[in-house]
């Protein structure tokens, strides 16, 4: 086996490896070799068949795999050797393309190899970290959001008309063209106006009744309605009220505090600043990172594989788009081009991984299995009545796990990061943290 070195520019690589004929074709001995024990055929009995035969009918197929595999050595050979590390999987093409049994094998190798990463003195990131008290304010407001979700509706008094946010019990029957159509009625149903748990229009059309009365609203269903029958036809449902309620706020008291499984009120009123404090320290940990990234990102400079940032900037810009076009869930759009601010972000984020990846490299950094399985357990319960099909998908595709796998290392090495980095604490308030949260998404 040969190779030469055919370019060597920055970080881009190419390298033309031949393979002697020779050299292949004692890989399919050695193969043959390896079956023949093992290969009945009529006439012969097990693992006598000549070794002319046995070439002629598996030599095609010996061939190809023994190609494969001398190609692959051959390239992991040359990438030992070199201590090169693809920035994405090698591109192989045969060079003599009108090749055939008895020639040597002579392939094309390119790849962008991934930079040197300078190092980071990680001791000498002055960094500061907010920290939130959960004060008497935040848990008596988190207290009155409680009650408000344990509310019940009482009758209004007799007379009454329904306003948004009152409750009102309902017959209803809705038609298109007149006609009734399936789940479209119900009885006895319990609306709270302003939910918008109903089709835009409804609950805006009963806004003023009063128990007793019956109603027609009409309503125009969306056009991008889940039901495709009755996507943007209008509709009139039929209306009979027969209760008006108002909404009740439970009482702040030791039997809210059981409903939410505490001893008593003081139990609920410790849990919930625990609670808090746990959300502050999250929301504070996340604005940390992002001083800490902008740091590293100002730290450092080196090549980035080309490769890399065009496949990081294409899929910003395809995410934007989606996120832009909320609608569209399929992928049978024209091709989303990057724009400057999708490569500026793709350089940042490629730079950064590359750092952080051989960072955590250096620290010895792992994600456990333990971690990944409850990672992978975590994002099945997402997929209801699918987790054992998502289970199973996850099972058998590596590139899935990793991507599971990547986020986890990632919140690891920053973990290592703060701990090695000078980081002062900061006392603040609620609202002084939630601006620096709403900071970061305006950046």
């Amino acid at each position: 086996m040969q190779v030469t070195e055919t370019l060597n520019e920055g970080l881009k690589r190419e390298y033309r490896i031949l393979v002697a004929a020779a050299e292949l074709d004692a890989k399919v001995q050695e193969k043959l070799v390896e079956a023949q024990p093992g290969i009945e055929m009529k006439g012969f009995r097990k693992g006598k068949v000549p070794m002319a035969l046995l070439r002629k009918q598996f030599g095609p197929r010996l061939l190809g795999e023994a190609m494969q595999d001398t190609i692959d050595g051959a390239l992991n050979s040359h990438l030992e050797t070199s201590g090169h590390r693809p920035a994405m999987q090698p591109t192989v093409k045969m060079a003599n393309e009108g090749w055939k049994e008895g020639d040597d094998v002579i392939v094309d190798v390119s790849y962008e190899t991934l930079p040197e990463v300078p190092g980071v003195d990680l001791a000498a990131i002055a960094l500061e970290r907010m920290v939130v008290a959960a004060d008497d304010a935040a848990v008596d407001e988190a207290l009155a959001n409680l009650a408000k979700t344990a509310r019940t509706f009482e009758d209004r008094k007799k007379g009454t008309k329904a306003k948004e946010g009152d409750q009102v019990v309902i017959d209803f029957v809705g038609r298109v063209d007149g006609e009734a159509f399936e789940g479209g009625s119900a009885e006895d149903y319990p609306l709270e106006l302003g939910s918008g748990s109903f089709i835009p229009g409804f609950e805006e059309g009963l806004v003023g009744v009063k128990a007793g009365e019956e109603r027609e609203v009409p309503v125009t269903f969306p056009a991008d309605y889940g039901a495709a029958h009755l996507a943007g036809k209008d509709a009139v449902f039929a209306c009979t009220v027969k209760a008006v309620k108002e909404p009740r706020a439970a009482q702040i008291d030791d039997e809210l505090a059981k409903r939410f499984g505490a001893d008593d009120l003081a139990a609920l009123r410790a849990q919930i600043a625990e609670r808090l404090v746990a959300e502050y320290a999250a929301a504070a940990r996340t604005v940390a990172k992002r001083a800490l990234l902008d740091v590293l990102d100002g730290k450092v400079d080196f090549d980035l594989p080309p490769s890399l940032v065009d496949a990081e900037a294409n899929q910003i810009a395809h995410q934007l788009w989606h996120e832009e076009n909320p609608d569209h869930h399929g992928h049978d759009h024209d091709a989303i081009a990057p724009d400057p601010d999708h490569r500026r972000l793709a350089v940042r984020r490629v730079k950064l991984g590359l750092l952080l990846a051989e960072i955590g490299q250096k620290a010895e950094v792992r994600v456990t299995d333990q971690e990944l399985t409850q990672a992978i357990l975590n994002q099945a319960r997402q997929y209801r009545g699918q987790e054992r099909q998502f289970l199973e998908f996850i099972q058998q595709n590596a590139a899935a796990r990793q991507q599971i796998q990547a986020p986890i290392f990632e919140e690891k090495v920053i973990d290592h990061i703060f701990a090695q980095a000078n980081v002062t604490e900061r006392a603040a308030t609620a609202d002084e943290l939630k601006a620096a949260v709403e900071a970061l998404d305006q950046e």
